[in-house]
């Protein structure tokens, strides 16, 4: 089950329009990866399970609020920020990327989802204006260089929810070592616990609150 019904399973309470934005992007992303390749060919062919409900992992963990800035740091193709934006039309987000071919291909996808509440910009995390309630991104580097890129970026405190401002990172694998060099607390989200498939064993969203 590798298409929008995978992501309905888990998020029954998709609209009509989120379930065609969904439904569009395989031929988004494939049009698109011919002329500038963002995605392997088997990323494409799991595109829905390796990164579209990968990256709404995040969404088990935080529910995204209206009015609240999200910046996405190495979105490359638009993950985990598309699938996010999609998800949470109220919520505003910001994708950034260093790679100047990966901005124009997110760029088109935004424009051909019409997500108006996301702004795409070519331009390193560290250098990006603004401050953000989160920041969300997707194995980028190791947990420790990455908050200290972009810690100043957040909005200390709390939502509504009583869920804690802060950073929301995709990790996979051991990260036993990885967490031994980083002296803060933080949390670990298992998405096993979430997703029955097995491509989820491994992966876990790692949650740095600032407030």
């Amino acid at each position: 089950m590798d298409s929008v019904t995978l992501i309905s399973r888990y998020f029954p309470h998709l609209t009509t329009r989120q379930k065609q934005q969904f439904r569009e992007l395989q031929s988004i992303y494939r049009e698109w990866n011919q002329k500038i390749n963002v995605i392997s060919r088997k990323g494409i062919e799991h595109l829905y399970l390796k990164h579209c409900l990968h990256s709404l992992g995040i969404a088990k963990v935080c529910t995204f609020l209206p009015g609240q800035q999200v910046l996405d740091v190495g979105t490359g193709g638009g993950f985990p920020g598309i699938p996010l934006a999609i998800l949470f039309p109220d919520t505003h987000f910001t994708l950034v990327d260093s790679i100047g071919k990966k901005i124009k291909v997110v760029n088109a996808v935004v424009k051909q989802l019409d997500l108006q509440h996301v702004n795409a910009i070519h331009q390193r995390a560290e250098r990006v204006d603004g401050r953000f309630h989160f920041i969300v991104s997707r194995a980028v580097t190791r947990i420790k260089p990455f908050f200290h890129w972009v810690e100043k970026k957040v909005i200390p405190g709390m939502d509504q929810n009583g869920f804690s401002h802060g950073i929301l990172y995709l990790k996979g694998g051991d990260l036993t070592e990885e967490m031994k060099e980083f002296n803060r607390a933080y949390q670990l989200f298992p998405l096993s616990q979430y997703f029955e498939e097995d491509f989820f064993d491994t992966k876990v969203v790692v949650h740095i609150a600032i407030a």
